[in-house]
């Protein structure tokens, strides 16, 4: 019975951060922008879906990176300019379309530009959206979250677990 709860404390202390430690700050400021498409992940997880969020913004508006971390992609991916940062525990962001000013390796704050904001994102409505996407884990075996949960501006709600 020991050796169980060492593992289990042993266990739990391994837990990575999750959605209630990490409070992210919008990309595009300043204000709110207007959200053009939510998160709507697909099921099951490996047909297509839309596995970030849409927000409106201005050709060459600057994008600045969501939170604290390091820059893990900085280029062209499938033909779109691409910025993909990763967070203390284990969340990764990314930013699309992006002609990037910031390398791979560089680290950030939420204050730090992370490159502009290209037109010609497919769908959007404005004259530019930023594709922002949040994910735990590696991009092989990732589990997508709506970015807008993890605002600072979202407020926690917790709820009982035996309703």
């Amino acid at each position: 019975m020991r050796f169980l709860v060492v593992l289990l404390v042993a266990l739990v202390g391994a837990v990575p951060a999750r959605a209630d430690d990490v409070r992210l700050q919008w990309p595009l400021r300043p204000g709110v922008p207007v959200v053009c498409r939510i998160f709507d992940p697909p099921e099951p997880d490996w047909r297509p879906g839309h596995r970030g969020v849409d927000l409106a913004g201005i050709p060459g508006q600057p994008v600045y990176a969501a939170g604290a971390g390091t820059v893990v992609f900085a280029g062209l991916l499938a033909d779109r300019p691409v910025v993909s940062v990763a967070h203390p525990g284990g969340l990764r962001t990314s930013y699309e379309p992006v002609a990037a000013t910031v390398r791979p390796g560089q680290l950030v704050t939420a204050s730090s530009a992370l490159g502009r904001l290209v037109p010609g994102h497919p769908g959007c409505p404005a004259p530019a959206c930023l594709h922002w996407g949040a994910m735990w884990g590696p991009a092989a075996r990732a589990d997508y979250v709506d970015p807008l949960g993890l605002l600072a501006t979202t407020p926690v709600r917790l709820k009982p677990l035996n309703p």
